[in-house]
């Protein structure tokens, strides 16, 4: 039996002002996470919490929030890591604007991407390379942004969300194309980023993103291939 109180940063818009709620709760479940209290707390409450979630498997990214002071997954986080401190508690992430409770608007993700012309405007061949695999394993969930000492919505700064999805680009564009992807990576990504490499440390996938960034920053800044690419 697990038993604990689940402390809930609420708020039901952005204008209100966040109130602390503590919630007693109890389960039979060895094996729950926090998406599973949330999803049963629910169930009992006439004012439901407010969060996102879709595939609950750690390959979406929508249940991000803090948990105990940190960015993590819902979905990924066990409730007998708190059963010894009786509590946990739970608020949305900090650096996008809060829509209700734990929900927040991450726009500023795609609005970077846009910024960027992250996409690609014709078919291009993937490598296979192992680079190409790494940054494709980015969830876009924002936990890497949130934990970013330089990162702030609205700022030149992209953050390494959008540096995954760049060092995905420079592995499958021609050379002909790469030109401005020089250019955003150089501005949005390169001159930001004061490598504390903290984001690398949070990130729920385990994406290693100091080789990513290494990788990056020699093509696109240095301009030069990158030898060590297996």
């Amino acid at each position: 039996m697990i038993s604990l109180n689940l402390e809930i940063l609420r708020r039901n818009s952005p204008e209100e002002s966040p109130v602390w709620k503590s919630y007693a709760y109890q389960t039979e479940d060895e094996n729950a996470n926090i998406a599973a209290a949330l999803t049963d707390l629910n169930q009992t409450l006439e004012n439901p919490v407010r969060w996102e979630c879709s595939c609950l498997q750690k390959k979406c990214g929508a249940c991000a929030m803090i948990i105990n002071h940190r960015p993590r997954l819902a979905c990924d986080v066990p409730l007998k890591e708190f059963v010894r401190a009786g509590s946990v508690k739970l608020e949305p992430l900090r650096k996008f604007p809060v829509i209700a409770d734990l929900i927040v608007d991450r726009s500023i993700l795609f609005q970077n991407l846009k910024t960027m012309q992250l996409w690609f405007a014709e078919e291009a061949k993937t490598n296979g390379s192992q680079t190409a695999y790494e940054a494709s394993r980015c969830l876009q969930c924002g936990c890497c942004l949130e934990i970013c000492p330089n990162f702030y919505a609205g700022g030149e700064f992209a953050g390494m969300a959008a540096m995954t999805l760049t060092a995905r680009l420079l592995t499958a564009l021609p050379e002909s194309q790469k030109k401005e992807i020089f250019k955003a990576y150089r501005k949005h990504i390169y001159e930001g980023c004061g490598k504390s490499l903290a984001c690398r440390d949070v990130c729920p996938a385990g994406i290693e993103i100091d080789k990513l960034l290494v990788h990056s920053n020699a093509v696109a800044v240095w301009k030069r291939k990158y030898r060590h690419e297996k």
